[in-house]
């Protein structure tokens, strides 16, 4: 469990590593690039581990009514939702 708030190019390891895209680098990934359709590709089944693995890495849960599109659009977009994420862990709800 991390509870700093990622850099891009931990956030990029962390979507190579876990959705094992062999052959990718943080490089190859830009921050606004978008990480579905035309993007880099990748699909719900990928989402979904996506989530687990940030869950794992950061050290919250993620209810399926948390998550927007919007979210996961980018790597940029999905930064921010990690940070508000841990900016609100421990408050009450």
């Amino acid at each position: 469990m991390n509870p700093n708030p990622p850099s891009s190019d931990d956030l990029k390891r962390l979507i190579i590593e876990s959705l094992q895209l062999e052959g990718m680098t943080p490089d190859a990934i830009g921050d606004d690039d978008p990480l579905f359709g035309d993007g880099l590709g990748l699909d719900s089944v990928d989402a979904l581990e996506l989530v687990v693995a940030m869950e794992q890495r950061f050290g919250f849960k993620i209810d399926s009514d948390q998550i927007d599109a919007q979210d996961f659009r980018s790597v940029a977009a999905l930064r921010e939702f990690i940070e508000a994420r841990i900016a609100t862990a421990g408050k009450a709800p």
